[in-house]
């Protein structure tokens, strides 16, 4: 059991590459969400709730996971930057759902793992409250969760003040 936790706090094992292991697994959540909404053509709204339910498992395993660690937010874990990019990207694709162009769809996700990868590292205010106030896994997944609602909120402004 603690292997298989094992494998999905650290993303079957992303979470355990030397450098940067929160910008692979970043990339590598961008690149699995390209393929399931569009060569599987997986509806948005199943994959939001898919979304929704790793989520409330990632509170249950990241907890088991840190319980007996003193750093309560391992470079290794990399569950919350899953949840935090698929955020801006399933809302994306809900909101453009139908036939886009291609490159249009990856200039799109390329601009949202950027900006992700920006909040998650600057740690703008409320990402830095859950990362700083809450040494648990309520923490470690809700500054991931705040980056990706800023990305979300930079993309719906850039809509409003261009359309």
């Amino acid at each position: 059991m603690n292997n298989i936790n094992f494998l999905f706090v650290t993303l079957f094992g992303i979470g355990r590459i030397k450098k940067i292991p929160g910008s692979f697994a970043s990339l590598a959540t961008t690149l699995f969400l390209f393929f399931l909404f569009h060569k599987l053509n997986i509806a948005p709204n199943t994959v939001l709730i898919f979304l929704i339910i790793i989520f409330f498992i990632s509170l249950y395993a990241v907890n088991i996971f840190i319980k007996n660690l003193v750093n309560k937010d391992p470079k290794e874990v990399v569950i919350d930057e899953f949840i935090g990019q698929s955020i801006p990207i399933c809302l994306y694709e809900i909101a453009h759902e139908g036939a886009k162009e291609t490159h249009q769809v990856l200039t799109s996700y390329f601009i949202m793992f950027i900006l992700f990868r920006i909040f998650d590292i600057v740690k703008p205010y409320p990402v830095s409250y859950y990362d700083k106030n809450f040494k648990n896994s309520f923490g470690v997944i809700m500054d991931d969760v705040c980056a990706g609602l800023y990305v979300v909120a930079v993309l719906v402004l850039y809509m409003v003040f261009t359309a």
